[in-house]
Parts: C-alpha cells; structure tokens; sequence
C-alpha cells in the first residue's frame, strides 16, 4: 500500500523541493512483490469471512464437512491465518520510513502532509467497513499511524524493544484472560455465570447462525447493512486488543526502513536469512499449536483451548510474517523466482485497490444483493474461488497500470493527501 523509493546520497541546496509521489522507475520492486504476496494471503483468510457466520466456523461437531474442507481449512490456519495483516502492517511501517528519508532529502515537513495521510486512510477504512465488509483493517492501519510519529528520531534498538514488548502485550492479556476463566471455574456459582454468558447451547448457536446465513444470503442491502453494523461493533471492539500487534509490526517496519535493508539487499541478506530462519522456528511450532487447538476446540469449550490458540498464534502470526518478508528478497535474487515473482509486482503496486476490490467482489457474490452464494461454498472451493479472483487481479493490475499510473485507490489518496489532482493517464 505505501510507496517506496531507493534514495541516493542528496547534497542540499537549502532549498525546500516540492515533494511528489513517487514515480513508477523510484519504487522497490522486492514490496510491491511482498505486497502482492499480502494480497493473496489476505484474501485466503477472508473468504471464509465473506461467505460463511465467524460462530459457524467455531461450532462443533466439526463445521466442515467433507475431509477436503478440513484440510483446507487447517491449511490456512497454519498458513495464512494471522500472518498477512501483519505482514502489511510491517510493508507501512517500512513505506513510512521511506517516506520520512525522502521528506528530508527534499527539505520538506513531513508530518502535517502524513497525518493528512492517515485522516485520508481512515476514511476509506470506515468507508469499506460501513459499506462493504465489516472486517476492514485499514481504520487499525490508520490509527496505529498516529503513534508511529513519536518514535521517528528513536534509536534502533529503542524501536527493537518497544516492538518485542507490544508484541507480547495481545499474548499475555490473552493467556491471563484465560487463567481467570479457568480458575473461576472451579467456582460453582461463577462457572454457572460463565456456561450462561459467554457460552451458548448449541441449538441456541444455530439458531443465530441460521438467521445470520438468512440475511447475507436472502437479504436486501438495508437487511445486510444493519446485520454488518452490529458485526462492526464487536469487530471494532476486539480489534482494539491487537492494537499493540499491529503496532509492534509498523516499529520493526520503521526500523527496517531506517536501517535501508530493502534498499541494499545485498549488504545486508545474513540479518535477512537469520529473520527468515527464527521466524520459521518460533512462527511454525506456534502456528502448529494454534491450528491444533482451533480443530478440537470451540466457543463452547470451558476450558477454553481457542483462547490459547489465540495466545500462541498472537506471538507466532506476526513471527511467520517476517519470514515470509525474509524470505522473498532471497528469493528474488534467483533469476527463476524473480521471474515468476515479479508478475505479481503490478498487483502490489496498487494493493489498496485490489484490497477493496476484493470486498467489492466477494460480497457480490455472497450476498443477497448479488448472487447470494452465502453460507453455501466450501472451504476448499472457497480456496479455488481465492486462486481465480486473484489471478484475475493480478492480470487486471498489469493491464490497468500500463495504461494509468496508480490504481484508483490510490489516486484517491494522493489526491487528497497532497492537496490537488494527481496526474493518472500515462
């Protein structure tokens, strides 16, 4: 989603340069692949979303069905599940950055120009929540971007440790929420309070599923409105809890920006492989165990295993995101996997587009007011459907970017960011 550009050395003039957007030979190709890569896993985890109940899919017996759907569901989970958002978290963090350097080489004020950034953000973020899909990240994006200011001149280690320490801080509030629950259930009284309030009977569960699957699937765009308020809601009030998550990715972003490594992979590919290398060792065991928990678990379960499966993939989401982020500059150094990845690069140059044209599309064929396809495709069909809707992005980004020079989003936003209309034919 943000911009990019390998700056070279600047002898200042003291004078003040306007500052641009960043023209298309200016960008890192290596986040625009990373971004594309975003894009793909996001919407992997976003389908079930789009097409099925969040209660449905934590229900037992086993919500899935057929031992396809099973696989495929567990595949995502360990895969994908978590991963992603931080991962983008971590390519804004790094696009900020980048941003900061440039403003300085220009002798420009940043920070007026990047809260206008973030107020733009946020609203197209509340935009695509009230109007199109209630699991919008981009009002988290904005609002952990205010913030991010007060550690602009902070040392790297100091954004090191604030980074580990917001990245625990979801972890350990969870596993104590946990502790609290088990423990007051030894309590007769207070085990009754918790069965009666925070967990449903079964009939009653499927009752409300049954009713949610009727609105999304049957109902007109008022019905599926007020329906996806009221998931806003308590969406908005848990996303709250991983604040600190998505936060801790836009410091190891800042500090990666700082320290130029996208910039010069070369120089700097041993930190690279050693991220790579303890991502996978801390991001896969805690992945496992997430992905376990969630299949013999549920809403249901007083002893509450879903909640240490939140725990561990809290800490082991963002973890398998640096690697993954670790991972694609090494790659791109080969000349056959730089081949193949860089026909991804287009779509990642204008993500937010293809983001909200991911929710354009998928709610157009989920809901009521489209082909009402709700609550009525698999979880392997879903991947399928996931594989086809991005190939076409990808095929659209490349045709749409030859032509024009930011996706529609994004001129959006730079557009109201700088002020005055930006350029978009060729």
């Amino acid at each position: 989603m943000q911009i990019a550009r390998d700056i070279p050395p600047v002898i200042s003039t003291g004078q003040h340069e306007a500052l641009t957007p960043v023209a298309a030979d200016e960008r890192i190709e290596t986040l625009d692949v990373l971004r594309g890569l975003a894009l793909f896993g996001i919407l992997t985890v976003n389908m079930a979303g789009f097409s099925w109940p969040v209660e449905h899919m934590m229900m037992r017996p086993p919500f899935w069905e057929t031992r396809t759907d099973v696989i495929a569901d567990w595949t995502v989970r360990f895969f994908a599940e978590g991963k992603f958002y931080p991962l983008f978290a971590f390519l804004f963090g790094l696009g900020a950055a980048i941003q900061m350097e440039r403003a300085e080489s220009h002798g420009t004020k940043f920070t007026g120009r990047f809260c206008r950034r973030l107020l733009v953000l946020l609203g197209i973020g509340v935009a695509h929540a009230l109007l199109l899909w209630e699991g919008d990240i981009l009002v988290w994006y904005a609002l952990c971007g205010f913030p991010l200011l007060a550690f602009r001149r902070r040392k790297h280690k100091t954004l090191l440790i604030w980074a580990a320490i917001c990245l625990l801080i979801p972890a350990l509030l969870i596993m104590l929420l946990w502790a609290l629950l088990v423990g007051s259930s030894f309590v007769p009284e207070i085990a009754r309070g918790i069965q009666k309030n925070l967990v449903e009977d079964p009939e009653t569960s499927a009752r409300l599923v049954e009713e949610t699957i009727r609105v999304f699937a049957l109902g007109n765009y008022g019905e599926i409105f007020v329906e996806r308020f009221h998931n806003l809601l308590f969406i908005w009030l848990v996303g709250v809890f991983y604040m600190p998550t998505f936060f801790a990715m836009f410091l190891l972003g800042l500090y990666s920006g700082k320290r130029r490594i996208f910039q010069n992979i070369a120089a700097n590919a041993v930190l690279i492989r050693r991220v790579f290398v303890w991502g996978l060792a801390i991001g896969l065991p805690a992945n496992l165990v997430h992905a376990v928990g969630m299949s013999v678990s549920d809403l249901s379960d007083v002893r509450f295993v879903w909640l240490i499966s939140e725990a561990f993939v809290a800490v082991g989401g963002p973890m398998q995101s640096l690697s993954y982020a670790a991972a694609i500059p090494l790659m791109l150094q080969g000349v056959r996997w730089k081949t193949w990845l860089h026909k991804i690069a287009p779509a990642g140059r204008m993500a937010l587009s293809n983001y909200l044209l991911q929710s354009l599309v998928c709610t157009t064929i989920f809901y009521g007011y489209g082909l009402g396809l709700f609550g009525s495709v698999g979880r392997a069909p879903g991947l399928g459907l996931v594989v086809v809707i991005y190939l076409a992005q990808v095929a659209f980004s490349g045709w749409w970017l030859k032509r024009f020079r930011f996706g529609p989003a994004e001129w959006l936003w730079r557009t109201l960011t700088y002020g005055k209309h930006q350029p978009m034919r060729r």
